[in-house]
Parts: structure tokens; C-alpha cells; sequence
């Protein structure tokens, strides 16, 4: 049910993987195939399928005496151009130190270590949007042009991302060569959701456990929710924790509804975590007065930088703050038009104040002002 278990079967991907091993079937002549970009929402099975591919040419390659390595990076977590090639040379069997090393030596490293393997390199870049947003494209230009310098060996790259707009904001240089080929994955509809956790809960789940619409139940929700199977997934695994740690003898439609209520606030406190100070401080301000104009938040966020002493960004860069939060779903906005006094954006909070603010209490800074609030 994790998101990580890479089934024997994937329902509803034939022409996904039928596509990706068409144009990867090079690898099995020991030549190199083309670059492959793959689009997609987030639980459309991207990471699943071409895991599983290049799972089950390996197993073949190793059969036929051909050879070829394949390296996995996400992107959302090692996102530096370090840390991307400090597991490319992994794949290859290269030691890379943490640090200490220049990126320039990495390279190197790597394609000495290729060329003495005379072998292919598959490198599946996921959630590669990430990498850009944070460091740029120089690194997939480097990767892009890495088979001009090596003699025995060649490195395909699989892009994978949610961002269907990433490619327009390449520089032109990488996107003629990375975007050689490209796979789009369509969201699942309810019926091959249903399909989908049934082929996994008759492996997960005991027989007769799982109460009558409890399936349906999970996948009309995800369905609703961009046809995301990894939510469905999600929804039905927690649901059968929950029902466990009652002692309940059924998983029932009331543990799923539970289950979805705690979903979302996890989902809620990691994209939390992750925001800057400034941007904790701004959602800090939206749960003391939720429902306010964008003037009032930012009124609210000065007091509160004051009071922690931190100097406040402008009022400008606290609107952009509140675009990206409305963007990242926490929050939505909305233009109210005051007659004489023009229009304004009216904020409100897309999940419950306390569960807000003991999310933002993990912030040191943040939790002493918000323990002296409660005390007055």
C-alpha cells in the first residue's frame, strides 16, 4: 500500500509501458536509447511504470548476457546538484564522499567510471521540476551533452514531473535534447481506481476485512480528487490502520471518511514545514484572523515580526506569500469589490486554525509567541 511497493501488475498503464519499452528496447542491443519525458499528475503511476520497466529489462538484460545500470534520483529530496550526482555514481558502484568534493570532480568521476564499465547509465530524474525551480538547468545541460565525452558508454535520461508547463522554461539548449520523446499519463478514472486498490487489497488485507463500498468509497474520492491512486491508496491503508488500532473486526465507510479528514491535515503540516520563516509567519497571521483582506494580514504580520523580533518583508512580497500559499492549496483567495473603495482579496484558511498553529508551534521562534498569546 506504500507508495514505494512496485506491484507485479500495474492496471490500466499498458500503453505507458508498452511506449516506454519501445523506445528503451535499444538498451537490449547495447545502444542507447533516446531521452524520454514523462507528464503526468501527481498518483498517475509515473514513478510506478518506469520503475517496473526498467525492473523487468533488467531482469531480461541479465538473461540475454546483456548489462545495463539504471540510477533513481528524487529530486524533491536530493536536490542539489551534488547530491543528484553523489547517487548517479552510486548506481555505477562509484563512492562519492558528502562533501569536499567540486561538482567538475564528480563528473569526472562518473564518466571515467562508465568508460572503464563500457556499460549504459539510465538515469530516472523524478520530480525534476523540483531540481530546476531550486538550482537551474545547468545540471541537465551538463547530463544532456555528458555521451560527447564518454567512449565506451552511454546515459539516457528520464525526466518525470506533475508540471506539464516545465519544458517552456528550459533553456532551449536542454529542451531540444532532453524532451526527445515524450509519455503523458492521464488520471485515473473511478473504475480503474477500483480496480486498482482491489488488485492491492487482496495482498494487503485479510479475506472478507474490508466491509461492502469501502473500496468504491476510496476511489470515488481520489477520482474526484485528479483520479490520484496514490490518494486512494493512502486513503485505504489508513483506513485499515485506524480500524486496527480500535480492534475493529471490519474496515468500514466511517474509517475511510476518518481517514481522509487525517490525510489531509499530514499533507497540511509537510507542506507546512517546509515554508520559509517568513512564510510561517504570514499563515501564523491568516489563523489569528482568518477571513481578513490582505491589509489586515499584513497588519497582523508586522505586529508579530515585531514581537519576535525579526525585521518583516513588504507588503508586496507578504501578496506574492499569500499567492503561493493559495497555490499550494492551503488557503484561497478571493477579489471582493468594495464599491468607492475598490477591490480587495479576501483570505480564508482551507483547514482549521488549530491544527494551523500546532503545526507552526514546531518553530521555535513561533511557539514562545504563540504560548504568550494563549496566556493573555
Amino acid at each position: 500500500m506504500r507508495p514505494d511497493y512496485i506491484p507485479d501488475e500495474l492496471p490500466h498503464r499498458d500503453e505507458q509501458i508498452s511506449k516506454i519499452s519501445s523506445i528503451l528496447a535499444p538498451l537490449l542491443r547495447g545502444e542507447k536509447p533516446n531521452n524520454i519525458f514523462i507528464y503526468g499528475l501527481t498518483g498517475t503511476g509515473k514513478t510506478a511504470v518506469v520503475k517496473y520497466v526498467l525492473l523487468k529489462f533488467k531482469e531480461y538484460a541479465t538473461k540475454i548476457g546483456r548489462d545495463f545500470n539504471y540510477s533513481y534520483v528524487n529530486c524533491r529530496y536530493d536536490d542539489t546538484t551534488y547530491r543528484v550526482l553523489a547517487k548517479l555514481a552510486e548506481g555505477i558502484g562509484v563512492k562519492i564522499p558528502f562533501t569536499g568534493l567540486s561538482t567538475s570532480e564528480v563528473f569526472n568521476r562518473i564518466i571515467t567510471a562508465l568508460d572503464s564499465l563500457s556499460t549504459s547509465l539510465v538515469v530516472v530524474l523524478d520530480e525534476i521540476d523540483f531540481l530546476v525551480k531550486k538550482r537551474g538547468d545547468e545540471l541537465l545541460y551538463r547530463l544532456t551533452r555528458i555521451n560527447e565525452e564518454l567512449k565506451g558508454s552511454k546515459i539516457t535520461i528520464i525526466g518525470v514531473t506533475n508540471d506539464v508547463k516545465f519544458m517552456e522554461r528550459l533553456d532551449p539548449r536542454v529542451k531540444s535534447s532532453l524532451g526527445e520523446e515524450e509519455v503523458i499519463f492521464p488520471p485515473y478514472d473511478a473504475i480503474q481506481l477500483e480496480d486498482i486498490l482491489l488488485h492491492r487489497a487482496s495482498k494487503a488485507f485479510k479475506p472478507g476485512v474490508l466491509d461492502e463500498g469501502v473500496i468504491s468509497l476510496c476511489a470515488s474520492i481520489a477520482a474526484k480528487e485528479h483520479g490520484d491512486a496514490r490518494r486512494a491508496l493512502d486513503l485505504l491503508r489508513v483506513s485499515g490502520e485506524l480500524a486496527e488500532r480500535e480492534g475493529a473486526s471490519k474496515v468500514v465507510r466511517d474509517h475511510v471518511l476518518r481517514a481522509r479528514m487525517e490525510i489531509e491535515r499530514d499533507r497540511v503540516a509537510e507542506v507546512i514545514k517546509t515554508l520559509p520563516l517568513h512564510g510561517k509567519l504570514v499563515l501564523l497571521s491568516l489563523a489569528i484572523n482568518p477571513g481578513g483582506t490582505t491589509g489586515e494580514v499584513y497588519n497582523i504580520y508586522r505586529d508579530i515580526c515585531k514581537s519576535l523580533a525579526v525585521e518583516p518583508v513588504t507588503q508586496r512580497r507578504v501578496s506574492d506569500i499569500i499567492s503561493e500559499l493559495d497555490m499550494l492549496g492551503i488557503i484561497n483567495t478571493r477579489i471582493v469589490n468594495r464599491g468607492r473603495y475598490g477591490k480587495t482579496r479576501v483570505i480564508n484558511l482551507n483547514t482549521d486554525s488549530e491544527t494551523l498553529i500546532k503545526v507552526l508551534s514546531e518553530e521555535r521562534k513561533i511557539e514562545a509567541f504563540i504560548k504568550n498569546l494563549r496566556s493573555r
